[in-house]
């Protein structure tokens, strides 16, 4: 059968039910599905701000709908911001510091090589931070003196987040009088459409603040406050003026944005600090207004912006859209009590990605909720956070991230010959123009074959030649530096030294032939050969000998090891914590020199005798699952993915996954989907069941759309 044949046959919308079996003819009732897991909250909780967005631009508010008690929430929980991937900001550099002035050599294999490891040097230290996210405005509740309105005054809290329209709406009393906000984001612009009523307007004793922050404290590395110092350092220009709209220029050296406030009444705006503004009515119980952000400097036509009402219509049909197009799973009617958990997290989860990673810009780990690492992206972390759109029927997300690694496809070649390396060599930590950022960073490895991995994905859903024709530069490249990254050492090749594994424990100037990475360049290397036959192409013969003659996954006593290099994963316990990545091979991957066998005894060791407890990630528990169910052990897979005696696998009334230090981790998310799409859907070579990956007994699983795993 062709690829054509056999891919557009398994990616049919199919509804299955796993305890008996049999087919049933009924669709999922989606709106059903989505709105019964709409977060409501009736109390303040720190841990779950509420947040709406396009994928490119997203607001995160507090109980009133709103910004009103950021201090709280970014001491006690999630911080509350308003981020757009496209705002960044870039401290001067007078030393000029390069790349290369971060360097130290590494010599393996008869060559000496630098790398921009020194993190800690002066240029080190400018390099990773620079550029930094930068973020936009602030807008919250004040009472209408200018005074802030305590946690104390918001009363009888009753705020829903109906994610089949993508509103978010907030119902409270202040001082016994109703207020009601309505809140939604445009998914055409980045835009924030806000209706409050309340008879506290009309009385001017409620109005609204506006503040431009300068950026972030730089100063704390994950989830910094927003930086209110030093007012004089960025400059907060009024473009335009009148009764109804206001524009303003925010600039801090280089960088600039825009914003524009457009309302449907007369408003009364006044300026009680340098870089606010308070807003209220002129007259009325209702402040109806827009308030777009555009990168860039000068004026905004908010003549003929979009209404309120206008947003929250095209945010209704934009979601219900997202909704009904992709794919569903429904574990209504489950025995199994963590089924209802299981599906609040899936859904809350579809709809906190396609909020943050539908930008042109691939997503930081906290996505557009807070700031980790510098606002920066991760590399290997794009498959966790992506490659669940192409499962679930939601391609467009995961092509956007693909447009951007074309785009800097030229920065990876120059990386890739600055290290003797043939093709595209993609960096591990990155601002949006692909600069690699010093640290441990430049020597991880497993994020290079992700290009590949995810233009396959893409190819199984779209199988044509146009498919093959756009990523064809990008599997190419990415392969050709993969390739010239083995190494023949007279009986095989080898990968590394030096490198950092997944599970960033070992020493990097000595790691050599780490179990997870071999697998993936084995199969990265036969998909790009899948690729040039298909595009009538010969088989690349260097891929191929190298392909052949790759070592062996390492072992030891009969179990997968991390590391050929240090094989002791098994003999320490200090080596059994972060990620247990070797796993991944059969998960993840399809099991590229794998033995089941013995892939079998080191998912029990791990499930056993792992140090969940000192470290381990959001995303390792639904890694696990998946590869527990490719071992025909779904008890297992559903155990690990809802595994409650450990950290980090906890999910708030928001839906996110908080990870240590980290009070926001959408891999974590990305994760969750992509095992479930999985475990739901199947892969490649799974047992002839209804969602093979679940118990046949407990689970009730019916699912459509899903796009099964390689």
């Amino acid at each position: 059968m062709s690829d054509m044949n056999l891919y557009a046959k398994r990616i049919l919308a199919l509804v299955v039910i796993v305890t008996s079996g049999v087919a049933l003819a009924a669709p999922i009732d989606r709106p059903a599905l989505v709105q019964r897991h709409n977060p409501q909250l009736k109390a303040i909780d720190p841990w779950a701000p509420l947040s709406v967005g396009n994928g490119q631009f997203c607001f995160t508010a507090d109980v009133t709908g709103l910004q009103t008690f950021p201090d709280h929430y970014g001491s006690k929980g999630i911080a509350l911001e308003t981020q757009a991937r496209w705002s960044w900001h870039e401290d001067a550099n007078p030393h000029g510091y390069k790349l290369s002035d971060a360097n130290r050599d590494y010599t393996a294999h008869g060559k000496t090589v630098g790398y921009p490891t020194q993190a800690t040097s002066p240029a080190g230290l400018w390099l990773r931070a620079n550029p930094h996210a930068w973020p936009l405005g602030q807008l919250g509740l004040r009472r209408g003196d200018g005074s802030a309105l305590s946690m104390a005054d918001i009363r009888n809290i009753d705020q829903k987040l109906d994610m089949w329209k993508g509103v978010l709406i907030s119902r409270y009393t202040v001082d016994g009088q109703p207020v009601s906000v309505m809140t939604a984001v445009s998914p055409a612009q980045d835009t924030l459409a806000v209706r409050i009523q309340s008879p506290l307007l009309a009385s001017g004793k409620l109005a609204l603040r506006l503040a431009l922050p300068r950026g972030y404290d730089l100063t704390v590395k994950h989830n910094p406050p927003l930086d209110w110092t030093l007012p004089a350092s960025h400059t907060t220009r009024v473009v335009a003026q009148s009764e109804r709209s206001l524009v303003l220029e925010h600039t801090r050296d280089a960088a600039r944005y825009a914003v524009g406030l457009q309302a449907a009444a007369p408003l009364r705006i006044t300026l009680p600090a340098r870089h606010a503004f308070q807003i209220a009515p002129v007259q009325g119980e209702t402040l109806d207004f827009t308030l777009r952000y555009a990168p860039g400097g000068g004026a905004l036509d908010v003549a003929k912006a979009a209404t309120t009402g206008d947003v929250i219509a095209q945010s209704a049909q934009h979601w219900q859209d997202f909704w009904r197009n992709g794919a569903a799973v429904d574990f209504s009617g489950s025995t199994d009590p963590r089924a209802a958990e299981l599906e609040r997290r899936v859904v809350l989860s579809q709809y906190l990605t396609a909020i943050q990673f539908g930008g042109d810009f691939p997503p930081q780990e906290s996505g557009l909720t807070t700031a980790t690492w510098f606002g920066k992206h991760h590399t290997e972390m794009i498959w966790w956070h992506t490659a669940h759109f192409a499962l679930w029927g939601r391609p467009q997300y995961l092509e956007n991230a693909l447009r951007w690694y074309q785009k800097t496809l030229p920065v990876a070649r120059q990386i890739a010959q600055s290290r003797g390396l043939k093709g595209a060599r993609w960096p591990k930590m990155t601002g949006p123009y692909g600069r690699e950022s010093p640290g441990g960073n430049p020597l991880i490895v497993w994020n290079q074959p992700h290009m590949i991995h995810l233009a396959e994905l893409l190819y199984r859903g779209a199988p044509s030649r146009a498919t093959l024709e756009r990523y064809s530069e990008l599997v190419f490249a990415t392969a050709d530096a993969m390739s010239s990254m083995l190494h023949w050492d007279g009986q095989r090749y080898v990968l590394g030294p030096p490198l950092w594994i997944a599970q960033e424990i070992y020493d990097q100037s000595t790691s050599m032939n780490p179990g997870y990475e071999l697998s993936y360049w084995a199969t990265g290397l036969a998909l790009a050969q899948q690729w040039r036959v298909r595009l009538g192409l010969p088989l690349d013969a260097e891929w191929e000998k190298q392909r052949l003659n790759l070592s062996a996954l390492p072992q030891k006593d009969g179990k997968y090891v991390a590391i050929e290099s240090t094989p002791d994963t098994w003999d320490n316990v200090e080596s059994r914590h972060d990620h247990p990545s070797f796993l991944m091979a059969l998960g993840q991957l399809p099991g590229a020199g794998v033995d089941r066998a013995v892939m079998r005894r080191t998912l029990d060791a791990v499930l056993s005798d792992w140090d969940f407890h000192k470290k381990i990630w959001g995303w390792d528990y639904p890694m696990i699952a998946m590869t527990a169910a490719r071992l025909d052990a779904p008890q297992q897979a559903v155990d690990v993915l809802l595994k409650t005696d450990g950290p980090n696998n906890s999910y708030t009334a928001a839906g996110h996954n908080p990870n240590t230090g980290l009070p926001v981790y959408l891999p974590g998310n990305g994760a969750l989907l992509a095992a479930v799409a999985m475990m739901a859907g199947g892969w490649d070579g799974a047992p002839s069941l209804p969602a093979p990956g679940f118990p046949q007994q407990g689970w009730t699983v019916r699912a459509e759309g899903l796009q099964p795993l390689p």
